[in-house]
């Protein structure tokens, strides 16, 4: 299973994948591990890692959309069976899912469909929900909707901060989303 990767930020997420590729404990092809804007530490810990890297700057495109085209081609161009958003905190349009419809997977640093959005963890702290977690789903045309591939739960504990939640979180989501990329590369997306 050929993989694109995009990240926006420290490539945490995407560093468990390498680590597991590493490993052997994922038998999936990174093609190449793509930003939306220059000096991120994701693409960094990817190029040190040997893989193709690219970034198609949001900064670069004064039209939203020619921006999205870019984006779209350029991950095209890999043909991958799996883009991967991994902390990629930029919405694409509609051509871009259109373009990788069902094969477009996503995390989620919440319990979806509750606290959706870019503050996840701390829309569920100020809920003051008791138990909040991650979620690994096929992103579609919406904010952090789609079909929900897994799901893992994280206590609140009282004292909790926005960033020790969230760290939490970040340990259950490394987990999660390589047993689902172990999975769907075993069997297969499901289908719409």
């Amino acid at each position: 299973m050929r993989i694109v990767v995009l990240v926006s930020g420290t490539g945490s997420n995407l560093q468990a994948v390498l680590d597991a590729v590493a490993a052997g404990e994922l038998d999936v092809e990174i093609s190449a591990v793509g930003a939306d804007r220059n000096g991120t530490y994701g693409v960094e810990r990817a190029a040190a890692a040997g893989y193709e890297t690219f970034v198609v700057n949001f900064k670069d495109y004064p039209v939203r959309s020619d921006w999205n085209r870019a984006l779209t081609d350029k991950v095209a161009s890999y043909q991958p069976d799996v883009v991967l958003s991994s902390g990629f905190m930029r919405i694409v349009d509609e051509h871009f899912i259109d373009t990788f419809e069902g094969r477009y997977v996503n995390t989620h640093p919440a319990l979806l469909p509750s606290f959706p959005g870019a503050h996840g963890v701390r829309d569920a702290l100020a809920y003051g929900v008791k138990v909040t977690g991650c979620t690994v789903h096929i992103a579609d045309a919406g904010v952090d909707t789609g079909p929900i591939l897994a799901q893992a739960a994280v206590e609140v504990l009282d004292g909790d901060t926005e960033e020790s939640l969230h760290e939490r979180i970040k340990v259950q989501e490394r987990r999660l989303l390589i047993e689902t990329l172990r999975k769907i590369s075993k069997d297969g997306l499901p289908q719409p």
